[in-house]
């Protein structure tokens, strides 16, 4: 099913700490990808994080959040009961095109269903 529930959002301060802490990376440009297996929960969650830094205004950094949540959700059939922690984290200076963020994210799927 295509939705993307409360229960598939990565939140907490221990999940994050442990996730960027002793997750793997890779990027696929304009995203940085850290993931880490959950060996507590079969449900794969995914924290989007647009930083501050780069984007001052919330209204861009929304409308990116949106665009990633709205790819991975059309695009998480394969690692949806993986049991994994994912991180999408935007990189870009410029706001891209969803086309674009749509495109990053089903690499970014791609590549964690290889590994």
């Amino acid at each position: 099913m295509n939705t993307f529930r409360k229960t598939e959002r990565l939140c907490g301060r221990n999940n994050l700490q442990t996730l960027y802490r002793e997750g793997h990376k890779f990027v696929v440009w304009p995203l940085r990808v850290t993931w880490s297996k959950n060996h507590s929960d079969p449900q794969t969650a995914v924290l989007v994080w647009a930083p501050k830094s780069l984007f001052k205004r919330a209204v861009k950094r929304n409308l990116l959040k949106r665009r990633i949540r709205e790819a991975y959700r059309l695009n998480k059939q394969t690692i949806e009961d993986k049991g994994w922690h994912i991180a999408f984290n935007y990189m870009d200076k410029t706001v891209q095109p969803y086309a674009v963020i749509e495109r990053a994210v089903q690499k970014a799927v791609r590549k964690l269903t290889q590994t």
